[in-house]
């Protein structure tokens, strides 16, 4: 019986060290980790980083926008490229959706990310995955957390322009309504509260919390939640009517830098839009984590690193499912 079980054990070990002297790719394809391009593609890391840098030393604002190009592909079909898809014949394009439409950016940074792949190692490497590591590399740019992206996603045959108005919240959702768009994701309160923190850099359109600014008492008076002198400089340059796509810091007191400054900004009553602001009336747990991480950067990056991990967990495409497209703005026939 013994002999039995060390021969057993003998098969087990061997099949193992077998598995493990292939590439990855063939041992796991259902599973994501950063490791996955190491033997297929591993110039991906710095030919992304490379890209990514030189596009944020020329326009700051694009970390930020390739950070909510991310968050907005994996609100709709899980992380799967569908958002950098135009519009074709058989796809009507995430672009055109109210969420995307004259906001969502960096596409140009992807495109030229991807060439690059391409010609070295031409259908290797997803554009989903070339996004996911955008982002990470463009916070780190920013002064923000780093972090190993789980890598193996393929790309998605389609787009959804419904999915795309509908799952991804809004500035002026409810606290309830964008909480359970989160848990339908998979995702928390903490992690709710963690990637709101994103709003450390980037900007917001007027028309994206003008109501704050008019609407909210019915007399025209400012909302109340929102620190009077502030309220009064975003009318300035937010009219009643017209200037819908003036731009405003999310952060003011530093807008290019990823930081905590987006929660302190919370408790001086200077969060710029009504999903922020709702981080610290609607809800014990939440104000709790705002005030936790306006006193600690530390413990905001150290979350904000896991909520992304968590986040590009959302149903991915993996395996033989989804393709890896040469053009991420077009399916590949």
């Amino acid at each position: 019986m013994a002999h039995f079980i060390n021969n057993a054990i003998l098969v087990v070990l061997l099949a193992l060290s077998l598995l493990l002297s292939f590439p990855p790719t063939t041992i796991a394809a259902n599973v994501l980790y950063p490791q996955f391009y190491d033997f297929s593609c591993p110039q991906v890391n710095d030919i992304v980083k490379s890209i990514v840098s030189k596009a944020v030393a020329k326009e700051p604002r694009m970390a930020a926008s390739l950070l909510r190009l991310h968050f907005h592909d994996c609100f709709v079909k899980g992380c799967d490229g569908s958002i950098l898809l135009d519009s074709s014949g058989t796809i009507t394009s995430e672009k055109r959706s109210v969420p995307n439409r004259n906001s969502a950016r960096g596409f140009e940074v992807i495109d030229e990310i991807k060439s690059a792949v391409e010609k070295i190692y031409p259908q290797t490497v997803s554009c989903v995955d070339i996004l996911a590591l955008a982002v990470r590399d463009s916070t780190v740019l920013t002064g923000g957390p780093s972090w190993d992206v789980p890598l193996g996603r393929r790309d998605s045959l389609g787009a959804s322009l419904s999915g795309s108005n509908q799952n991804i919240p809004a500035p002026n959702n409810t606290f309830q309504t964008i909480l359970t768009k989160f848990k339908l994701k998979g995702l928390d309160i903490v992690d709710f509260v963690t990637l709101s923190g994103s709003h450390t850099i980037g900007n917001a359109r007027c028309t994206s919390f003008r109501q704050r600014l008019y609407n909210n008492t019915g007399n025209g008076q400012p909302d109340f939640k929102l620190e009077r002198s502030y309220a009064a400089q975003l009318r300035a340059n937010c009219p009643r009517t017209g200037g819908d796509q003036n731009l405003f810091p999310l952060d003011p007191g530093s807008p290019t830098k990823f930081d905590n400054g987006y929660y302190k900004n919370l408790l001086a009553l200077k969060g710029l839009l009504s999903s922020d602001e709702i981080l610290y009336t609607q809800n014990q747990e939440t104000y709790d984590l705002v005030k936790l991480y306006a006193k600690n950067e530390d413990e905001f990056f150290k979350q904000f690193a896991k909520s992304m991990i968590k986040m590009g967990y959302i149903t991915p495409l993996t395996g033989n499912h989804g393709e890896i497209r040469k053009i991420c703005r077009r399916v590949n026939n």
